[in-house]
């Protein structure tokens, strides 16, 4: 009989240096817990020539199409020109409240502020100017000498009329907030977690300098977010997470379950006939800009809700298989796929109840207000400020039970049978490999 030679690599590769593959020992679970068995770095994965052939084959197939045809539309729809409406233009400043005497007239109900501006139009920063603020009832919150506002500006006018009270001023705690968020993110993820917040600024500056500018120039709002939230997803992932085969499966998976979420909620979006008017701030927008699609702005926004999400569910089904290859190069492609469902469906369990739950923490006062005035919940859910909530919610949770099976089925075509080009792995293994993933 012919000598078999699966399992051998070609002596002209490089072996993986200083690491050994984990082959469970003793008993045949899949779960990954065989006594003496060593964790490996699933870095060898990625070195792996087969899976690097593979991967290519997806990156130049698919990905690379996909990442220049939204590069080119966002340049194609990059908003120019000042998108200033002059209607709409606010001024703003900010000062402390350095003294607080009470109104002349009602002097239970307001106070007479006097503000040292911190930031103001043209000379007047640094000068002291009289406020009227609330007080009592009337005040939200109360204010007191010391305290920072923020103030309305009526360009033109007296000094002495020139300011009003706006809101408090909180850019101190804000500020303290980030900063606090952003040293737990280092001190816990070191340079993955310095990447992860660049990554973050990122989706910022894509988000207000071109999907929102965009969207305002009269673009379609949901191609807009699509291409903006593909753009944001390459960068994010790749700078997170590396440029390698396992972030480029996770995109893949990502940009999959991205676009089948934007036709879910295009389709629900007009076939619930919604108005888009519900939401907060589009009567606004509206009257500013009335050639505005609000249900396209709608279906934008459900896209743009649900990018986070999915990011974190394909990367984390992508490393799942990752690590479940590293554990048995000899795993086929139903044991992998299989395995990484089960433990997606977990994830996909806590994640979707999260993405509903904040949907509905944001619909919470309007749902209260219903609840006090005893309305029935079948009438309550047609209410389009509440069933845009729902589409929201459950679109959104499609796109992540789709994005599971999408990213471990193509992660899992990738590291596949791995153990055929391998060094030192017997044909035995190979077979009992294949056993321990798929028990």
């Amino acid at each position: 009989m012919a000598k078999r030679t699966v399992g051998r690599r070609r002596a002209d590769t490089k072996p993986n240096r200083g690491r050994r593959l984990e082959i469970p020992r003793g008993h045949g679970h899949g779960h990954g817990h065989g006594h003496g068995s060593e964790v490996i770095d699933t870095s060898v994965v990625d070195s792996d020539a087969v899976v690097a052939r593979r991967v290519r084959i997806v990156v130049a197939g698919v990905l690379i199409p996909l990442i220049a045809a939204a590069v080119i539309a966002m340049i194609v729809l990059w908003p120019g020109g000042d998108l200033k409406i002059a209607a709409a233009e606010q001024t703003g400043a900010s000062g402390t409240v350095t003294a607080l005497k009470a109104c002349p007239e009602t002097p239970a109900d307001c106070d007479e502020a006097t503000v040292k501006l911190r930031s103001a139009p043209g000379a007047d920063k640094g000068l002291e100017v009289p406020v009227e603020v609330p007080k009592g009832k009337n005040a939200a919150v109360e204010i007191k000498v010391g305290d920072r506002i923020i103030l309305g500006v009526q360009k033109g006018a007296a000094i002495a009329d020139r300011y009003q009270y706006v809101d408090h001023d909180r850019s101190v705690p804000l500020i303290w907030l980030a900063v606090i968020f952003a040293i737990a993110v280092i001190a816990l993820s070191r340079w993955r977690g310095v990447a992860a917040l660049g990554a973050l600024g990122i989706t910022a500056l894509t988000l207000t300098q071109f999907i929102l500018p965009a969207i305002l120039k009269g673009s379609n709002p949901l191609l807009v977010a699509v291409v903006g939230g593909s753009v944001i997803m390459v960068i994010a992932l790749y700078l997170t997470h590396g440029i390698n085969a396992q972030s480029s499966v996770a995109l893949a998976g990502t940009i999959a379950s991205l676009g089948l979420t934007a036709l879910l909620g295009w389709g629900f979006v007009k076939v619930s006939a919604f108005s888009g008017l519900a939401s907060e701030g589009a009567s606004a927008v509206k009257a500013y800009v009335p050639g505005l699609d609000l249900t396209g702005l709608l279906v934008a926004g459900i896209v743009i809700g649900s990018l986070g999400v999915l990011d974190d569910v394909t990367v984390t089904q992508a490393s799942a298989v990752w690590e479940l290859s590293a554990a048995n190069p000899a795993a086929g492609r139903a044991s992998l796929i299989g395995a990484g469902l089960r433990i997606g469906r977990a994830h996909v369990a806590s994640v979707v109840n999260t993405l509903v739950l904040a949907y509905a923490g944001a619909a919470l006062p309007i749902l209260m207000v219903f609840a006090i005035g005893g309305v029935s919940t079948g009438y309550l859910l047609s209410t389009e400020i509440v069933a845009v909530e729902v589409v929201r919610g459950l679109v959104g949770s499609l796109g992540i039970i789709a994005a599971v099976p999408l990213t471990t089925a193509l992660a899992a075509m990738a590291v596949a049978d791995r153990s055929r080009d391998l060094v030192g792995v017997p044909e035995s293994v190979a077979g009992a490999g294949e056993s321990a993933v798929s028990g």
